[in-house]
């Protein structure tokens, strides 16, 4: 028989749900101390970890980027898995290799956004996200609250950007210190009681590095010493061979250099107001009178070249590192620093001269490998370095570890949080790359494996072939052991490690080159 409802049994309720009501918020209260953390990405475009002090460079100081070392981990083997730009700020985001998130490359690919990207479950847990700056996926973004972006590679001087309405705002200034300003702002207007996430995306030090107008002389009175593989002569490599990235015969003296005269492109000048463009022309016209004056031809002027090319690249660093900066002291100033979680990364390395170089794509380490350090007051130990295998891929998974999310099974990156933290945890034996596009710069398709000491990559489309080295005796990578005699056993074991590794993760245009390699 039921029960009638009484007044009593009324308040006899309303007591036993007032009293779960207070124990629920006392709960609540306790969890609430421990607020999940906030979390900053910063991106740079082709920074070079040879151009960061923290790494033990002598090019040039970059303390803002050493503070983060200095009070969080440096970590000396960061890669990418595809070194080129938007490939790689997709892999960023949904923790899959290329093959699996659908951008390959920056010619053919569309990137869709309507996948799980780690930034929607951060959403879905209570985080407010944003991207601020250079995203280079298109023009829609999604999983973010807030976004505004620069159009493609944007532009250096008085950069337009995105906005989520559909409109374009114009901003006059220096890009570097245009995302800051508007990272500033929404760190400014943000839900103060809610978590956030946000990634701010530079275009330093992107080709045609172009340096603040402030900082134009900043390296004059330095000359770098030329790498010693510089005039490299790629013998037994044969993709290198056919590379069309050299200082010596691909770069560009308007575009890239700044020699000025009758050159008008976004390359140079012409998005400029007249007193930028006065500054310009007053720093490098006397150095293209000079240049002219001196007739400088062959070797000569290919070290030219190189130096012109250091002092704008490594004046174009001084603005990144000078603007991570200015975010790190927003977050102290502001007391958000204790529980927000800081990585700065560029989305691949990038050649400063070596084997004649500059630009990326290739699998050799300075292409390869990426700067990374990482900043979790309470989690990581200040001043720590670590030799861990870590890739670009294993952002997302770690960014959903730290909020104390699922890591869904579809990711193929893995937390790296465990090898930073507990002594027992064992990372990667081996890393798998692809590189797919093959136009720009006339870099071959390929793909490969790195352990502890080798590397074996194998060539395809525009040159068909393999090579090896042996990274301990030879860092540099240039001599190719593929097929020499004494080799056998190791190249069939990185053989055996690169076909498991593209099994794991499903590569199956690597799978078909690998399976002819049988028949």
């Amino acid at each position: 028989m039921k029960r009638p409802f009484t007044r009593s049994a009324a308040l006899s309720s309303i007591s036993l749900l007032f009293f779960i009501s207070i124990v629920s918020s006392a709960f609540a209260q306790v969890k609430g101390d421990e607020k999940p953390p906030n979390i900053v990405i910063i991106i740079s475009d082709d920074h070079a970890f040879q151009a960061i002090s923290a790494y033990g460079s002598n090019l040039m100081q970059t303390p803002n980027m050493d503070r983060l070392a200095k009070e969080g981990v440096l970590l000396n083997r960061a890669y990418v898995t595809n070194s080129i730009c938007g490939p790689s700020r997709a892999v960023l985001l949904t923790g899959k290799y290329s093959h699996k998130n659908g951008f390959k490359d920056n010619e053919t690919s569309t990137f869709d956004h309507g996948q799980d990207l780690f930034v929607k479950r951060l959403q879905k847990a209570g985080y407010e996200t944003a991207w601020i700056g250079k995203q280079h996926l298109g023009n829609k973004p999604q999983g973010f609250d807030y976004w505004e972006i620069l159009p493609g590679q944007g532009s250096y001087f008085n950069p337009d950007f995105l906005k989520m309405d559909g409109t374009r705002a114009h901003y006059e200034g220096y890009v570097s210190d245009v995302i800051s300003d508007l990272t500033v702002d929404w760190l400014d207007e943000r839900e103060s009681d809610q978590p956030f996430c946000l990634i701010v995306g530079h275009k330093a030090t992107h080709r045609t590095w172009m340096p603040d107008t402030g900082d134009l002389d900043m390296f004059e009175d330095v000359t770098f010493p030329l790498p010693h593989n510089f005039y490299d002569d790629y013998d037994g490599r044969e993709a290198a061979e056919v590379q069309d990235m050299t200082i010596s015969k691909t770069m560009v003296m308007g575009y890239d250099l700044k020699m000025l005269t009758g050159v008008e492109n976004e390359g140079t000048v012409n998005r400029m107001t007249p007193e930028q463009r006065k500054k310009y022309q007053d720093f490098y016209g006397p150095i293209e009178a000079d240049l002219k004056a001196r007739n400088l031809q062959g070797n000569e002027l290919t070290e030219w070249k190189y130096q012109r090319y250091m002092k704008d690249y490594l004046a174009t660093a001084a603005s990144l590192d000078r603007n991570i900066g200015r975010v790190l002291d927003y977050l102290d100033e502001h007391n958000l620093s204790e529980n927000t979680l800081v990585i700065y990364m560029s989305d691949q390395g990038f050649y400063l001269g070596e084997h004649g170089w500059f630009d990326k794509r290739f699998m050799y380490e300075e292409s390869f490998r990426t700067p990374m350090l990482v900043r979790y007051p309470g989690v990581i130990k200040p001043g720590t370095e670590s030799d861990d295998f870590i890739m670009n891929l294993d952002v997302a998974p770690t960014m959903l570890d730290v909020a104390g999310l699922e890591i869904p099974a579809e990711m193929q990156g893995e937390s790296f949080l465990p090898v930073l933290t507990k002594k027992s945890a064992k990372g990667r034996d081996a890393m798998f790359y692809h590189y797919y596009e093959n136009g720009e710069h006339s870099v071959s398709p390929h793909f490969g494996v790195r352990t502890e000491r080798y590397k074996l990559i194998r060539f395809y489309k525009r040159v068909e072939s393999w090579e090896l080295f042996d990274l301990k005796k030879d860092a540099n990578e240039m001599e190719n052991l593929y097929g020499k005699p004494g080799y056998e056993k190791t190249t069939a074991k990185l053989k055996a490690k690169l076909a498991e590794l593209i099994e794991q993760y499903e590569d199956e245009e690597a799978a078909r080159i690998m399976a002819q390699e049988i028949d």
